[in-house]
C-alpha cells in the first residue's frame, strides 16, 4: 500500500463533469486562490470511505500522497493523517504534527485546512504552548494563517477561548476574505458556547472588523442584535 498506488486508485474514479464544477468551486482559475490546482472530481463521502480503507498505509507513504498534484489525493492523505493521529501513540502524534507543519505548502485550499487543522494542530497544542499558532497567524501564507485560526476550533470545543480571540485580533487587518470568513466562523463558535465572551470581543472590535468577519461572528444572534452590530460597521 503506497501513496502512488492510492493515487492510481483515485485516478480510476475520476469524474470529469464533477471535476469541472470543483475547479470553479475551489477557485482554481488564473489569479484565484486555488490557481493551478488539479481535480479529479471525487466527492467527499467517497474519500472518507477510502480513508478508512487505506488507514494501514504508513505515515511516510501518507505524506508522500500529500505531495500529489491532485486535490483529492491531498485531502485523502489529510483524512488518513487525522485518523492516524486520533489512534496513534505519543511518538506517532508528534511525528504527524511536526510533518504537518512542514507540509503547509501542500495544505493549500480551505477544505484541506478545515478537514485537518483542528484534529491535528489544535489537538496537539491543546495542553501545550500555543506559540506556533501565533507564528502561523502572522505568516505571509494565506493557508498558514487559516490553519492558525481554524486549529483553535479544537480549543473552543474544550471551552478554551483565549487563543481564538487573540488570533482573531491579529487577523482583524487581514486582506483576504477567506481569513475574514474563518475568523468570523471561529468567533461564532465561541459565541455558541459563551455569548458574553463574544460580545466583549465585539464591543472592543466590531467597528474595526471586516464586514464579512463581523457578519459570520454574529450570524446566530437575534435579528435586532445583529442589526445593531452591523450598523456599527
Amino acid at each position: 500500500m503506497t501513496g502512488k498506488g492510492i493515487e492510481r486508485r483515485l485516478r480510476a474514479l475520476r469524474d470529469p463533469i464533477i471535476a469541472d464544477h470543483h475547479l470553479r468551486f475551489f477557485k482554481c482559475g488564473p489569479g484565484q486562490y486555488g490557481e493551478g490546482d488539479a481535480l479529479l472530481g471525487i466527492m467527499v463521502p467517497a474519500l472518507r470511505k477510502l480513508s478508512r480503507e487505506f488507514l494501514p498505509i504508513s505515515v511516510d507513504e501518507t505524506y508522500a500522497l500529500l505531495q500529489s498534484k491532485w486535490h483529492e489525493a491531498r485531502i485523502l492523505a489529510l483524512m488518513i493523517l487525522v485518523r492516524k493521529y486520533e489512534r496513534g501513540d505519543a511518538p506517532m502524534r508528534d511525528e504527524i504534527y511536526r510533518r504537518y507543519l512542514a507540509s503547509t505548502s501542500r495544505i493549500n485550499n480551505w477544505d484541506l485546512v478545515d478537514v485537518s487543522a483542528p484534529a491535528i494542530v489544535g489537538a496537539h497544542l491543546l495542553d501545550r504552548d500555543s506559540a506556533p499558532l501565533f507564528t502561523l497567524a502572522k505568516s505571509s501564507s494565506l493557508w498558514e494563517r487559516r490553519i492558525a485560526i481554524i486549529s483553535t476550533l479544537f480549543f473552543i470545543r474544550h471551552d478554551q477561548f483565549d487563543d481564538t480571540l487573540r488570533i482573531a485580533e491579529i487577523l482583524l487587518d487581514d486582506c483576504h476574505d477567506l481569513i475574514h470568513k474563518a475568523a468570523g466562523w471561529m468567533l461564532r463558535e465561541v459565541g455558541k458556547r459563551d455569548q458574553p465572551v463574544l460580545e466583549r470581543f465585539l464591543r472592543k472590535h466590531a467597528r474595526r472588523m471586516p464586514r464579512t468577519m463581523l457578519r459570520y461572528a454574529i450570524e446566530r444572534f437575534p435579528a435586532e442584535l445583529r442589526a445593531g452590530y452591523m450598523g456599527k460597521g
